[in-house]
This record gives C-alpha cells, sequence and structure tokens, in this order.
C-alpha cells in the first residue's frame, strides 16, 4: 500500500506537499461552501467582538450548548465596551452552566484590556491576539482569519483529529512533539485565498464528519486522500490521551437558610468554581456538630439534615459532596470581608452559581423545605 504520509519537514519558504496533502485546502474550501455550516449566530460577520466571543465559548462546549449562551451574552454585553465595563458577578452569572469558568474571567480581563490597549478595537495581528488573556495561538488565528481574512493556522481539536486520519499520523496530539509537527502542517497547508472558508471548513469536517465516533466517511471529501480510512484505522486514530486514575474529592456543603434567604460564600478567583459564588463547605467527614459549629457563626443554629449526595466530574477529578441543611432560628451579622453573603431565593435562578450547586438549591427551594 502506498504511503501518503511526508514525513519529510518543510525547508523555510518552500512547500513540500505529499500526495495527501495536494489539493487538500482546494477540497476543504469547496466542500464548505457547498456542504458547511453557513447559518450560526457568529456567522456571517466581520465583528471581531463577536467573533472573539463565539471562540471563547466553543473551546470547550458544543454549538448547541453554546448558540442560547451566545445570544444571551450579547443582549446584556452588545460590544466590548460594555462587557469591560459590567462587574465581574454580573459576568460571571451570564456564564454560569457553560463551565470552564477561567474562560469568563479571561473574557472579562480580555475585554478590559481592549478597551484600555486598543481603545475597544481588536488587533488585527495573530500574534497580539495571542498575546490577550485567554485566547492563544489556535484561537488568535481564528478570529483573525473570520475578522479580517489573515492568513493564520488554527490548531483545535477537531483539526487536530482531521489530520491525524488523512495523514495517518500517529501519536497522541497533546504529546508535545506530535503537536509541533501537527502545527508545521497546518502552516504548511494554509491556502493563498479563501482563508475564512478554509478555516470554517476545517471546523466544520471535524465537528459533523470527521467526528470522534461514528465519523461519515462517505461524505468526506478528504475521503480519497485519507491515510487512516485506506488503512482501515479510522477508529483508532487521533490516539487517546494515555488513562490515568481520576483522582477523587470529598467535601461537605452547607445549605444554610434564614426566613426566603440562603447563605452564600464567595470562592477565590483560582481553583474550582473561580469567582462564582457557591456554598459554605466543611470537611470531607463533616458530622452534625461540625455544621452547627458553623451555623453558629451566622446566627442561631436549628436543626440539622442530610441532603442527598452527588457527584460532579471535572476534567482532571471528581467531587463527591455530601450536603447538609439548617434553617438558622435567628441570624447574626456578617463579617465585613465580603465573604459571605445573603443571597434571596427569588434571584437564585440568575446567581452566578456552578451548575450543581445551583440545581441543588433550586430543587430544594422549589420543594418549600429550606424555606421559613
Amino acid at each position: 500500500m502506498k504511503k501518503l504520509l511526508d514525513t519529510t519537514p518543510a525547508s523555510a519558504g518552500v512547500a513540500h506537499f505529499s500526495a495527501a496533502e495536494e489539493g487538500f485546502a482546494d477540497a476543504v474550501v469547496a466542500w464548505q461552501k457547498r456542504h458547511g455550516r453557513h447559518a450560526l449566530p457568529w456567522q456571517n460577520t466581520r465583528d471581531p467582538y463577536r467573533i472573539w466571543l463565539s471562540e471563547i465559548m466553543l473551546q470547550q462546549t458544543q454549538v448547541a450548548t453554546a448558540i442560547p449562551y451566545y445570544q444571551r451574552f450579547l443582549q446584556r454585553f452588545p460590544d466590548v465596551a460594555a462587557l469591560a465595563a459590567a462587574a465581574p458577578e454580573e459576568v460571571m452569572a451570564h456564564w454560569s452552566g457553560l463551565g470552564y469558568y477561567s474562560r469568563a474571567r479571561n473574557l472579562h480581563r480580555c475585554a478590559q484590556r481592549v478597551v484600555a490597549e486598543y481603545g475597544g478595537r481588536f488587533p488585527v495581528d495573530p500574534g497580539l491576539l495571542a498575546e490577550l488573556p485567554g485566547i492563544g495561538r489556535s484561537t488568535a488565528a481564528a478570529i483573525a482569519a473570520f475578522s479580517s481574512g489573515a492568513r493564520a493556522a488554527i490548531l483545535d481539536g477537531n483539526v487536530k483529529r482531521v489530520f491525524c486520519r488523512v495523514f495517518g499520523i500517529d501519536g497522541f496530539p497533546g504529546e508535545r512533539r506530535v503537536e509541533e509537527a501537527l502545527w508545521l502542517r497546518a502552516e504548511r497547508l494554509l491556502p493563498a485565498a479563501g482563508m475564512e472558508a478554509y478555516t470554517q471548513g476545517l471546523m466544520d469536517l471535524g465537528a459533523t464528519i470527521c467526528t470522534r465516533s461514528r465519523p461519515s466517511c462517505p461524505q468526506c471529501p478528504l475521503a480519497p486522500r485519507c491515510v487512516a480510512l485506506a488503512q482501515d484505522r479510522v477508529a483508532d486514530l487521533p490516539a487517546r490521551k494515555p488513562k490515568k486514575t481520576v483522582p477523587e474529592r470529598h467535601a461537605s456543603m452547607l445549605v444554610l437558610s434564614h426566613g426566603d434567604e440562603v447563605l452564600l460564600e464567595q470562592r477565590p478567583d483560582s481553583g474550582i468554581w473561580g469567582g462564582l459564588l457557591s456554598l459554605p463547605e466543611l470537611g470531607a467527614d463533616a458530622g452534625e456538630a461540625d455544621v452547627v459549629a458553623l451555623a453558629s457563626r451566622f446566627g442561631e443554629a436549628g436543626d440539622s439534615e442530610r441532603l442527598s449526595r452527588f457527584t460532579h466530574v471535572f476534567t482532571h477529578f471528581k467531587l463527591h459532596v455530601a450536603p447538609w441543611r439548617m434553617r438558622l432560628r435567628g441570624r447574626a451579622g456578617l463579617a465585613s470581608d465580603g465573604a459571605h453573603v445573603w443571597y434571596p431565593v427569588a434571584r437564585l435562578e440568575d446567581a452566578p452559581l456552578p451548575a450543581p450547586v445551583k440545581k441543588l438549591l433550586l430543587a430544594a427551594f422549589r420543594s418549600g423545605d429550606l424555606l421559613g
């Protein structure tokens, strides 16, 4: 079987095309114009703010999930100046439920820098874009390509999968050696024109055709040149990340209420759920005495009760939470450090809370069990 993968590195200024690479960009562009996605809310615009917002949301989120968040975000923050001027907690509230909350913090910081350093206009140069918080090389290239037609290579997870299959690239794409080789190829394959269609085409192929499971190879324009398809290795490429034991953590949380308010705690900017409000936490093996001791800091303790445990899976670990609840008989004042706040139950739906915590609270208060 003829080997289609050319492992010879490209010399400076010279493109070394293998059989699989020849005509690759043209095939992607032609397919995108006929079969790609053209009606997503952030398409058909040159507005870098809207393009940037969509790219950040799509870094760890599927399109169908991102669309309603994107639309609500634009309603509240229609331009970069509005986002830069917003309070951090309001930005987090509009992001709540999307996960990977460092994206929201970086989004806010990036908007503030664009306003302060560039007068509210995003730079065109991908290199300058990549220096802004939360953007990075691939996202910067996408923003520049879609907003100004800049000739810059993207290499997100979808594109890595397409490259690994079409060119028969072994090794985990997150490994530095493999990723560097993929970047070289991504740069080498850039077309001289049609960057918007080419960039969108790569994204669309990875998201709708060359999917991780059940790829639609008969509909793929790259099938005639695909090494993985020719060698019956589609299911094996790209190589999966080496498995590691997933750490497990345990914590207890306290749902402490008084009247029609619940006590929430401001989490630090770094770490899980950074910058969000959440419930006060106790040790992993907290008992009733620990619950009473914590509750007594905020008023006259009442009866405590265990709630159903739940598990939330993060990228790098599992968190097992044992919730407790208590209604205070009387309420004391809060410390002036701003670490805690009595939050109206009626506003929980829009509160900047982690998704599992919001789900717990909404279910409990809707039942009426925690009021009183």
